[in-house]
């Protein structure tokens, strides 16, 4: 059974840098609450595993209990400070929690998720959640002899932060707002059979070919922009939208063979490319993004 379409108020189109639109889904609330909710049980069991070992020395007066609490302090602000970022670094916007739901983060603007906007988007939590949450039920630990009316400050601060995403349009935490993120539905899976068995990319492919630093050039997500490219035949601008790009990577790839028609290169290099990705991820590589152009 086929999954339910979104409706017209969650989709966001963008345009990619190579000026081509791309459509995303919109995340729920209740997708990325659940989300959130998994990273956390994933971060409360990493945290007994790194505790068990810390008491077990604190019981066999192997260090000092203080020397151990601190150790626990520092490895739980380790943890929740960038197990986040390390995922969506690994995983393309994704978290554990996230990949469970279906859900990523990505650029607002259609470009590659940057590792100075995961970053961003994820730091900006101890602002959001972990500072008032202790502030809430272990203020003492930030700062010794807090008024009650602290925790009340405390409180409401996680609240309005928390609640931020159900009261705008794409429903953007400050993290998203901060960092230029959008958190969309995982879409249906790219680089698919059809294109690369179809008729005109396996008589396209016989026409050209390329080397592979030319296909080292573009990495996996432009391959996935390629994809939209060549599925769009119905869409206003296909024509020059196929051109622009065919011309794009002609020149990154400082292509000097048979110019040929643009829709006929465009198949055969994303028949080429794709196969040249998929045998570095059979052997542990994966390039997500572009490369240097090779020399002329």
């Amino acid at each position: 059974m086929s999954a339910p379409a979104a409706s017209p108020e969650r989709i966001r189109e963008v345009v990619t840098p190579e000026g081509v639109p791309l459509r995303f889904t919109l995340a729920l609330a209740g997708d990325r609450a659940g989300a959130f909710l998994l990273d956390l049980l994933a971060l409360a069991l990493a945290t007994l595993v790194l505790a068990i070992p810390l008491v077990w020395l604190a019981v066999r007066d192997v260090l000092d209990a203080d020397v151990v609490g601190a150790a626990a302090l520092l490895a739980v602000f380790l943890l929740r400070t960038f197990y986040f970022a390390f995922f969506e670094l690994v995983w393309q916007g994704q978290t554990p929690g996230k990949r469970r739901a279906g859900i990523r983060a990505v650029d607002a603007r259609g470009g590659p998720l940057s590792a100075e906007a995961v970053l961003t988007r994820n730091l900006t939590r101890e602002l959001e959640l972990f500072l008032p949450f202790i502030a809430i039920f272990a203020p003492e630990a930030l700062y010794p002899g807090a008024p009650l009316g602290a925790q009340l400050v405390a409180l409401v601060w996680m609240v309005i932060f928390g609640l931020l995403p159900l009261f705008n349009h794409d429903r953007l935490r400050v993290g998203d707002l901060v960092a230029g993120t959008v958190v969309v539905r995982e879409p249906r899976t790219l680089l698919l059979d059809d294109l690369v068995i179809a008729a005109a990319a396996r008589e396209a492919s016989a026409a050209f070919s390329f080397t592979p630093a030319q296909l080292d050039v573009y990495g996996e997500y432009e391959l996935q922009v390629l994809e939209g490219v060549l599925r769009g035949s119905d869409a206003p601008g296909h024509a020059e939208a196929v051109r622009t790009v065919a011309d794009k990577i002609r020149a990154r790839i400082a292509w000097e063979g048979p110019r040929g028609e643009d829709a006929a290169f465009l198949h055969a290099f994303y028949a080429a490319q794709r196969g040249r990705l998929e045998r570095g991820l059979l052997l542990g590589r994966r390039r997500a993004r572009k490369e240097p152009p090779p020399p002329r």
